[in-house]
Formats: structure tokens, C-alpha cells, sequence
């Protein structure tokens, strides 16, 4: 075990993954399956202590890479870590003019729905949401590859901003079917 002793602070290095946002999803898979096959703790039950703590180690680590790698917002969260850019999305709420005035809308539709206790309007607006998120996803990357890295870190508490009105949407289309 040698080889896996020294854990990596790179979850792009840890899967041999090239580090970029655009990710082969299946290449992730198969790396994330080779790692865990190897620290499995099958193979080190008559292994000594310290072996089968690396072991757990490295498990426990390509548990939390694969879980940032394959989320998109996580990824381009921990690319600009890997920068040195905190996005900052508890201290930094600072957004375009438009973007705030898109939010506002944003949140008076969802209220709006849920005081008419409308379902599919509330199903619409997580449309909408979905397809924002996807056009804003795909600028992200753009901006990820080119090291353009304050308008990534924008667009990544945007994004975020999105996710907590996706779940939002979620909770309240929940409540109402369930009153």
C-alpha cells in the first residue's frame, strides 16, 4: 500500500481527471470505482492498524471528491478554491442590479403562487428556474476554462441563489399537496 499512503489535496489528481469543469461523467465513475475497489476494507482486514486507517483515509477521500466532482455547482465551487478564490456566498451577496431585480421576481412569483395555492405555477417557475440554471451553467464553464474567475465566482452565488429557490419551490409544492 506504499503507493496510497500519501493522500492528495487534489480530487481532480486523485482520479487522474484532467482540471477542467467539463468533466466526463463517466470517467469519474470509473476512476471514483478503481479507488474504492482498492481501499475497500475487505482487502485489509488482515492488514495492521495503520494500513486499514489509510485505507478508511483514502475512502473517506474519494467519497468527498466524488461527491464534489459530480455536482456541477460543487465543482465549480472547489475549482476556484483550487485558485485561492473564496466565493464568499455567506459574506459576498454583492450581484448585478439585473440579477437582484430577476431574484425579487423570482420570489414574489413563488409567494404568489403559493397564496393562490397554485401547483403549476410553481411547477413553471422551477421550469424556468431549471433552464436559467442550465444557460448559467454552461457561462460558468466557459468562464472556468478560460481562468475568468471573478465572473465564474458570480456566477457560482447565483447559482446557488437558484439551487435555495429550486428547493424552495420544492418545499412549497410539497406543503400544498400535502394540505
Amino acid at each position: 500500500m506504499g503507493a496510497m499512503s500519501a493522500l492528495t489535496d487534489n480530487y481532480f489528481t486523485l482520479f487522474d481527471l484532467p482540471q477542467r469543469f467539463a468533466l466526463d461523467t463517466e470517467a469519474l465513475e470509473a476512476a471514483y470505482r478503481a479507488v474504492q475497489s482498492r481501499v475497500h476494507p475487505d482487502r485489509f482486514a488482515s492488514a495492521s492498524e495503520a494500513e486499514r486507517r489509510v485505507a478508511m483515509q483514502w475512502a473517506a477521500q474519494a467519497n468527498a471528491a466524488y461527491r464534489t466532482l459530480r455536482d456541477p455547482l460543487q465543482r465549480a465551487t472547489y475549482l476556484l478554491t483550487l485558485q485561492g478564490i473564496d466565493v464568499g456566498a455567506e459574506n459576498n451577496t454583492a450581484m448585478a442590479p439585473d440579477f437582484l431585480m430577476q431574484q425579487m421576481e423570482w420570489r414574489e412569483a413563488i409567494d404568489d403562487a403559493v397564496a393562490a395555492r397554485n401547483v403549476d405555477a410553481l411547477d413553471a417557475l422551477a421550469r424556468s428556474l431549471r433552464d436559467d440554471r442550465r444557460v448559467r451553467l454552461a457561462k460558468l464553464g466557459e468562464w472556468l476554462d478560460s481562468a475568468a474567475w471573478q465572473p465564474a465566482a458570480e456566477a457560482v452565488r447565483q447559482l446557488m441563489f437558484i439551487a435555495r429557490a429550486e428547493e424552495d419551490i420544492a418545499q412549497r409544492i410539497e406543503m400544498l399537496e400535502n394540505a
